[in-house]
């Protein structure tokens, strides 16, 4: 009797805090399954053009992850692959989990957005990356950063 009031409750709380349209901007469902690295880093060859791709909870960078153990592999595939502006090397640290939206592809019908601060040497103040490993988008290199040298 506890196990399913405390169900109902978590199922209240989880529908009450996610919309049920998505503000989610970017999601490209055709979206080409990125290739890896030798380094098992995500190849990556465009560069966004939009500052908000990346930097802005509504436009985050569209990782996903498909039946795997590690829900965090694609996020370091991705991150693995980016450098600093003029190629310096990434250190970064995942801070938190916010802004739920409605998915298809999590049981609880709901996901969450990754925060990673970013940081590299020279640097006067971290950024601040989204991540979403539920939907699926083009990756691309954010504005302000470049691809690690091979």
């Amino acid at each position: 009797m506890k196990k399913t009031i405390v169900f109902i409750a978590l199922l209240i709380l989880t529908v009450s805090c996610v919309s049920t349209k998505s503000t989610l901007k970017n999601v490209d469902d055709n979206a080409p399954i990125p290739k890896l690295s030798k380094d098992n880093s995500f190849i990556i060859t465009e560069y966004s053009k939009d500052t908000k791709y990346g930097y802005d909870p509504d436009y985050p960078i569209n990782i996903f992850f498909i039946h795997t153990k590690n829900e965090t592999i694609n996020q370091q595939r991705y991150l693995s692959a980016l450098a600093g502006p003029n190629g310096e090397e990434l250190s970064y640290t995942k801070l938190e989990s916010c802004c739920p939206f409605p998915t298809t592809r999590s049981d609880m019908g709901a996901g969450f957005l990754d925060v990673y601060e970013v940081k590299w040497e020279g640097q006067t103040k971290p950024i601040t990356l989204y991540l979403n490993i539920y939907e699926k988008g083009v990756l691309m290199v954010p504005v302000g950063l470049s691809l690690k040298k091979m």
